[in-house]
């Protein structure tokens, strides 16, 4: 056979080594998505009518309600659809099927970020409303579905060395997220006692601001795991 025939050959072969489309549009386009999400609401706290609000004290949503708060509404969307894009990949790659927990509480993360924009926050203030209880239990949902799937899967895959360094890196995002809903709780039990409402006695814009972080920083982590995985699981099948 010469050489003409050997490169007609392999190159007629199946792509065993190739990486699968999905896993690499899913992570790298996801990822992208998320950091300019992260980008977009970071830039909100420094410029326009968003900077006047209080980032201690009030709620990240609150951003959507003023003047230019569409650009908050879009960074939540694209953080949503970013994140399905690496769920899209974690399943390509195998590193969780579609029907399992893990991606159903990654798949309730996203559906909860697009609720948490459909539904916006109201003004307790004034009173309840449908749209504010609908905005504040998806937010719910979603800040805790995240860590909790992504805690999920890093526990199925504690028996892979290879992917130690983004199982710890997910796992510390992950129980970060999670520790920072306990002032709430711990307000929360608290008010029977003092009478000081819970959004009152934390810092519920600081503790909120964390959390997105720390959850944001779990998704991006996902989406490099996904394509690590697929290049380990590419270089180790042999070429046909």
């Amino acid at each position: 056979m010469t050489d003409v025939d050997r490169a007609v050959t392999v190159s007629a072969a199946p792509t065993a080594r190739t990486l699968p489309r999905l896993v690499v549009v899913g992570a790298r386009v996801g990822t992208a998505a998320v950091a300019l999400a992260l980008l977009v609401i970071g830039a909100l706290h420094l410029v326009g009518p968003t900077s006047r609000i209080d980032p201690v004290r009030r709620a990240i949503s609150e951003y959507a309600l003023v003047g230019g708060g569409w650009l908050f509404d879009v960074a939540v969307v694209g953080l949503a659809l970013g994140s399905a894009g690496v769920l899209a990949a974690l399943v390509a790659a195998r590193l969780t099927p579609l029907r399992s927990l893990p991606a159903g509480l990654l798949g309730a993360w996203c559906a909860g970020l697009l609720l948490v924009v459909a539904f916006e926050k109201t003004n307790w203030s004034i009173g309840p409303s449908f749209a504010g209880h609908v905005h504040r239990y998806a937010s719910l949902v979603a800040f805790l579905a995240l860590p909790l799937g992504a805690l999920l899967l890093a526990r199925r895959h504690r028996a892979d060395p290879a992917a130690r360094p983004f199982r710890t890196g997910v796992r510390w995002g992950s129980w970060l997220a999670l520790a920072s809903f306990l002032p709430i709780v711990g307000a929360i039990a608290a008010r029977t006692i003092t009478g000081v409402p819970w959004w009152r006695a934390v810092p519920l814009g600081l503790l909120e601001r964390g959390l997105a972080l720390a959850e944001v920083l779990v998704v991006a982590l996902l989406g490099a795991w996904a394509l690590a995985h697929a290049r380990r699981s590419a270089a180790a099948t042999p070429e046909a």
